[in-house]
């Protein structure tokens, strides 16, 4: 990290102001060279009116930032330079940056640096992606939650109630002659290692909701043609996205759109009308429904309340039975001929809008959503930290197995060190180059 950095850190487009990003030891000698004004005394955070200029000839006028290490995002001398919006005025910035001495940031580098210089920490700066990709304000504030270091700080915790554990057994193991130090056995550590677990199962539990709170929740919407599913669609999203007919199989292709309720995202999906037909074209349509059914993390079965219950309905009924359902029963404003009995049911008229606050409240409390959000909201929430904590509650398992089994302490203490590895690859305390280069590559340009 001896060389200095450069990048766009606003959207390329045309707007009223664009950011372009130095950092690096030469950040003021590099700017110096294009900016009509001496930045080499300058204090730090401090901003200086000026103009970029190329070989006399005035290229934009700007205000440039300068803060100095170690007190910056990446511990480095950064320099922002606030040039008017446009790409051909942005992109000519950088270019004289860049040829003044300065090389393009990869993606996600000048976070890197941040981590690498001790600034931040791994889950701090995955908050900082997810705060960038936040689409709710749950969602939001979570990443916030991670960014601040609350999540860094659970996991910091953990490791902590383990090195009590660990430093006790060295202690037993490395000096046996002290006559004054509590001789340690498996049956003395059981009781912190089940709660231990007790904690970490609590934790994985949060990291479970805050995924659903992350990546949002995907809804299908399946039955025979003419249901009311393109218009239970339509109702969901407050707006015609779904073409609305009395003709079967106008639906061909899967219709999708998002909505939010409790701050949380819904994904959803409006499927073709399930039916034996011989249109090839309808029938791959049939089948689209039928894979959604496997991928949905609800399923909305929609039923006709003035037809009885098929025995195509009833196959697909059955195909339910281990997957999270609703029936949505509409077409309640007629005559009832349908004939069903289940816990799941919530009855509507899409028509008549009648019944959909209903099913919005039915789904909150499927996925518990009143609880995952007004909580502390301090969750683990990427794939990653989730299959770190998970592995780390397996090597949990495997130590209380142990303990039963009377295996000696020594060999205990080795899994706890395990354990206390895994934790700290979380949040960054141990990694791997490879890793990290892959972390940070999936960040945007010029962050």
């Amino acid at each position: 990290m001896e060389d200095t950095i450069a990048a766009i850190s606003t959207a390329l487009g045309v707007g009223a102001i664009s950011i372009i990003r130095v950092s690096g030891p030469e950040s003021i000698s590099i700017v110096n060279k294009i900016f009509d004004k001496d930045l080499t005394k300058a204090k730090s955070h401090t901003i200086h009116y000026g103009h970029i200029i190329e070989n006399n000839a005035l290229i934009d006028e700007v205000l440039v930032s300068i803060m100095l290490a170690p007190k910056t995002f990446t511990k480095e001398d950064i320099i922002e330079i606030n040039c008017h919006g446009g790409i051909s005025t942005t992109n000519k910035v950088l270019e004289l940056l860049l040829t003044s001495g300065a090389r393009l940031a990869e993606p996600g580098e000048f976070t890197k640096r941040a981590f690498l210089n001790g600034r931040i920490d791994l889950t701090q700066a995955e908050g900082i992606m997810n705060l960038i990709e936040s689409k709710t304000d749950a969602s939001r504030i979570m990443a916030i939650n991670q960014l601040t270091g609350n999540v860094s700080s659970l996991i910091s915790s953990l490791r902590t109630k383990l090195t009590d554990i660990i430093s006790n057994i060295e202690v037993n193991i490395d000096y046996p002659e002290y006559e004054d130090i509590e001789v340690l056995t498996n049956n003395k550590i059981y009781p912190s290692i089940i709660n231990f677990k007790e904690k970490i199962t609590e934790i994985i539990k949060n990291a479970e909701n805050a995924k659903l709170i992350n990546e949002g929740i995907k809804i299908g919407i399946i039955g025979k043609p003419n249901v009311g599913k393109s218009s239970l669609l339509n109702a969901l999203l407050e707006e015609k996205k779904a073409i609305v007919t009395d003709i079967e199989g106008t639906t061909r292709d899967i219709v999708e759109g998002n909505f939010i309720i409790n701050g949380v995202l819904f994904h959803i999906l409006d499927t073709a009308g399930i039916r034996k037909t011989d249109d090839i074209v309808e029938q791959i349509g049939v089948n689209k429904s039928l894979e959604i059914i496997d991928n949905a993390d609800l399923i909305l079965f929609v039923l006709n309340n003035n037809e009885s219950l098929t025995e195509e309905e009833k196959t697909i009924l059955n195909k339910l039975k281990n997957k999270k359902y609703l029936i949505v029963i509409n077409k309640i404003d007629l005559s009832n001929k349908l004939q069903i009995e289940n816990n799941n049911i919530i009855k509507l008229s899409i028509k008549k809008n009648i019944g959909l606050e209903d099913l919005k409240n039915k789904i909150i409390e499927i996925f518990n959503l009143g609880q995952i959000v007004t909580k502390d909201m301090t969750y683990l929430s990427n794939a990653r930290s989730i299959a770190l904590l998970k592995k780390s509650s397996k090597i949990i398992d495997e130590i209380i197995e142990n303990i039963r089994n009377n295996t000696p302490i020594d060999i205990i203490e080795m899994d706890l060190k395990e354990c206390w590895n895994v934790l700290g690859d979380i949040i960054g305390e141990t990694y791997k180059d490879e890793l990290i280069d892959e972390i940070f590559s999936r960040f945007c340009l010029g962050k």
